[in-house]
This record gives structure tokens, sequence and C-alpha cells, in this order.
């Protein structure tokens, strides 16, 4: 398995799906990744990595307070997101037992 070549290939050269864990590590990789059997179109998800917020850059009044607190700057853990059929994006995407169970996880472009 070749994280760097954007997809997973078999010993024929055709684009193979994943299962979760390979999904997972596909996303520690910096790679974007979705189920095919997902019915919404454009779906996919990626790992936000943990990073440390400053407050002089939080629009979030609520964080800005917790930085300010804190000296002026706050770690934030890392995340998966992921961007929805209706063109939003969801902090802190949640699998389903489906999805954990799925063995149809995509690399996407």
């Amino acid at each position: 398995m070749d994280f760097g070549s954007c997809c997973v290939m078999n010993v024929q050269g055709e684009k193979e799906p994943m299962d979760f864990g390979q999904a997972i590590r596909a996303l520690k990789a910096g790679k974007k990744v979705a189920r095919a059997g997902w019915n919404g179109k454009g779906m996919f998800l990626w790992l936000k990595p943990a990073t440390v917020v400053k407050s002089e850059v939080c629009c979030d009044p609520v964080l800005k307070k917790i930085a300010d607190d804190n000296g002026g700057k706050i770690p934030a853990l890392g995340t998966i997101c992921m961007f929805t059929a209706q063109k939003q994006v969801l902090t802190g995407w949640l699998a389903s037992q489906s999805d954990m169970l799925s063995e149809d996880w995509e690399i996407v472009e």
C-alpha cells in the first residue's frame, strides 16, 4: 500500500477499495478519503492536525477567552473533519459501525 501515489492499487494496477484501518492510515498520511457507499456526492474526510491556537487569530469568543486565560494560546487536538453533501464542514466526524466495518473506502483526489 503506497499512499504517496494517491490510490491503493492491486497487482494489475487497478484501484482497490480499502478497509477502515487503511482509510485511517491514509488520513494520517495527509490524504482525503470517502466511502463509495455514501449517498451524498462530493463528501470526503480529512485529518485536521493538532496545532496551537493563538488568541489573536481566534474568531470564536469562547475559544478566544480560553486561549487568553491560558497565556494567549491553547493546544488544539487533531480531529477528523468531513466535507458534507450540503457543502458544509463538519468538525469532529464520528464513524458509524457501518463505516468502520465497510471495505469500500477510497482515496479522494
